[in-house]
């Protein structure tokens, strides 16, 4: 059941409305297909990709959360084969977003565009790099980097350098001309854009105002509620004005309306914030999930203190030794609330699932979370295909989830992290 609305959500409503808004209230089928990809993405927007694969790639984690274990062929045949359905941009960072939205990113095409071919932009400087790699996807069609390294010109003291042929792809990508044509293990297949999008999307013309409202219209509607710096960081629009511009037209229009959310504050302060007429705000939450730390629920730091009061950034650039919470740590959910961290790491040559810290947040109940976490963990190594679960002891929480995993899994060990 949903509650009626009110002009004054509670942090906990906020909280419930964006976990509704992102998915988290919907049931989680029994054998996940094709549709249900399609569905979560309708809610995510976009997926956002990256390569760290200690547990398993960010852009396969979202589903997982919502969705529960499924089959990773069926993401990789929806997103990264050749698809009509996603192609990938900088949407967010760099991700998958339905290719019909490539309309909606030409002004960010453009923009870049002018700044690569004005003099001493990097296209002018290196037209004659750019101009030969644009006739190699030409006659050649979609190319991996390594397939033009291999074929490059070999006049290497004249103006041939691999590195600007490396480059040469990214520009011509990020000003559209360039489309990702799948990927070959997590390897891009670069296509001239004539040649993956459909001529009609390429063809439609959105003005930048009219894109930015369109975006913003979305991001407050995965959102649920959102304040100004929300809904400019879910595209990272990078433009508060145009953001402000769109929400005034969409309040105009009556897709959004002013709330006031209690404890949503700077200096003191109320923060503006606005909910998405299709905004639903469920009773109770009652899911569980690993997170991972590009899921949108947590991948604004500012939002995620302000909704869950989770301080939180990944530590893969921090010194091993200055760590406070572990290589890779991802948030874990229990109804409403994030509840702690975990850091995992998949070892496929003992088929472990090995837990190297686990951290509760101050609003965890660790008693009754424990149980939830152990469940999900164990979900999480069925999904990977891993018969054991170890835990190190770095962690407040660490006891606490082995201690509850004992119940959940047949086989649970503890390892010594170096950090113990």
């Amino acid at each position: 059941m949903t509650a009626p609305p009110s002009n004054t959500l509670s942090a906990a409503e906020a909280r419930r409305m964006t976990l509704a808004a992102q998915g988290f209230s919907r049931r989680r089928p029994n054998a996940v297909a094709v549709r249900h990809l399609h569905r979560a993405m309708s809610q995510l927007g976009v997926l956002q990709i990256d390569s760290v694969n200690v547990f398993a790639r960010s852009h396969y984690m979202p589903m997982f959360s919502r969705l529960g274990a499924y089959d990773q062929t069926l993401l990789d045949r929806t997103f990264l084969a050749r698809t009509t359905h996603y192609v990938e941009y900088l949407a967010h960072e760099a991700t998958f977003m339905p290719v019909a939205d490539w309309a909606l990113w030409g002004f960010r095409m453009r923009e870049w565009r002018e700044r690569a071919e004005r003099p001493g932009g990097w296209g002018h400087v290196h037209r004659r790099t750019l101009d030969w790699v644009r006739d190699e996807l030409h006659a050649r069609g979609p190319l991996r980097p390594a397939d033009l390294r291999d074929d490059a010109p070999r006049e290497r003291g004249s103006w041939w350098d691999w590195d600007e042929a490396k480059i040469a792809l990214e520009q011509l990508w990020r000003c559209g001309e360039v489309a990702i044509a799948g990927r070959v293990g997590f390897e891009r297949r670069y296509a001239l854009a004539t040649q993956i999008i459909p001529p009609e999307i390429r063809r439609t013309v959105i003005p930048r105002d009219e894109a930015v409202r369109e975006l913003v219209r979305r991001a407050a509607r995965s959102y649920g509620v959102a304040t100004i710096a929300d809904l400019n960081d879910y595209h990272r629009l990078r433009d508060q004005s145009a953001v402000r511009a769109a929400v005034g037209d969409l309040v105009d229009a009556g897709e959004l309306e002013p709330v006031s959310v209690r404890g949503w504050e700077r200096a003191g302060k109320p923060i503006a914030a606005w909910r998405h007429r299709d905004a639903v705000l469920p009773r109770r939450m009652d899911r569980a999930a690993l997170l991972t730390p590009f899921d949108p629920v947590v991948w604004f730091r500012d939002r995620a203190l302000r909704t869950f009061d989770f301080d939180y950034r990944i530590e893969i650039y921090v010194p091993a030794a200055e760590r406070r919470f572990g290589y890779y740590s991802l948030p874990v959910l229990v109804a409403d609330r994030v509840v702690g961290r975990v850091d995992l790491k998949a070892d496929r040559a003992s088929s472990t699932l090995r837990v190297q810290s686990a951290w509760w947040e101050r609003q965890a109940r660790p008693q009754a979370d424990a149980e939830r976490v152990a469940e999900e963990l164990a979900r999480a190594a069925l999904w990977q295909g891993l018969e054991r679960i170890s835990v190190s002891g770095w962690g407040d929480a660490a006891d606490d989830v082995a201690h509850a995993l004992h119940g959940a899994v047949t086989s649970v060990e503890r390892h010594v992290h170096p950090r113990e």
